[in-house]
């Protein structure tokens, strides 16, 4: 790996800010980065120059700006799993045997919003479009998601134990009958739904993680239910739980 000892102590020292409640002075931000204290103050500097730091005279300390959480926001975020899932959920299409539409969607509140889509030879027509949302708890790809939060997070998102929205007249109507998919999702690694969107069609879906293990994003296959027996499923299952593993490399920057 190539020494490139300033471009590593900037991002160490952006680390370092975002894990602190407030500012810090640069004497203590130097002593706990183990970095000469000019160098600290040059550092600091550019990075404020740049935008990326600002200064709180009052207390002589440093914290970062809205420069990064304008970098993430939602747009850009969705824009940048496109970018890096396209490609994926092309070589999945490719390689399954079944006619398949593929798709990636993120969790906004407790829906799913699709941000790309991939459709196979002879595939189905489905709802799945950029830009469609649909209740989460329905659909494969929301189910992978909520799979991965915690009982307290999938709890804010239905602080009501009953009468969960159906739409095709299938699917979970309590929280506890959701807790019980989204427990087998966690066992095998991806989730699946049939009839729960629209009759006659079945998906599939697997997270891909940020470097913190938090579900940014899902892998979905749809297809016509009559198509894939359940040894089938369980292939396209394990294509997607691989091709979100490929995603989930991407974006923690690691081959």
């Amino acid at each position: 790996m190539p020494a490139i000892p300033a471009a590593r102590n900037t991002l160490r020292v952006l680390r370092y800010l975002a894990s602190r409640s407030g500012p810090v002075r640069a004497s203590t931000l130097a002593r706990d980065l183990g970095l000469p204290r000019s160098s600290a103050y040059q550092l600091l500097a550019v990075m404020m120059d740049e935008g990326f730091l600002v200064h709180y005279p009052e207390v002589q300390a440093y914290g970062l700006s809205s420069l990064l959480s304008e970098m993430g926001t939602s747009s850009v975020r969705t824009e940048r799993l496109g970018r890096l899932g396209v490609p994926l959920l092309e070589r999945l299409v490719a390689s399954v045997e079944v006619p398949v539409v593929a798709h990636l969607a993120v969790l906004s509140g407790s829906d799913v919003m699709y941000v790309a889509r991939i459709q196979g030879f002879r595939a189905p027509t489905t709802v799945s479009r950029i830009g469609v949302r649909l209740p989460a708890h329905l659909t494969a790809t929301g189910r992978s998601l909520l799979a991965g939060l915690s009982a307290s997070q999938v709890t804010a998102l239905y602080p009501h134990d009953r009468d969960l929205i159906v739409r095709a007249g299938a699917g979970p109507r309590t929280r506890a009958q959701l807790d019980r998919i989204l427990e087998r999702a966690r066992s095998d690694g991806w989730a699946d739904e049939d009839g729960e969107i629209s009759a006659d069609y079945a998906s599939v879906g697997a997270a891909a993680h940020d470097s913190n293990g938090y579900p940014v994003a899902a892998v979905g296959l749809t297809f016509q239910s009559v198509a894939a027996d359940e040894i089938a499923r369980a292939a396209l299952g394990r294509a997607v739980t691989k091709t979100a593993a490929g995603l989930t490399a991407r974006l923690v920057g690691r081959s």
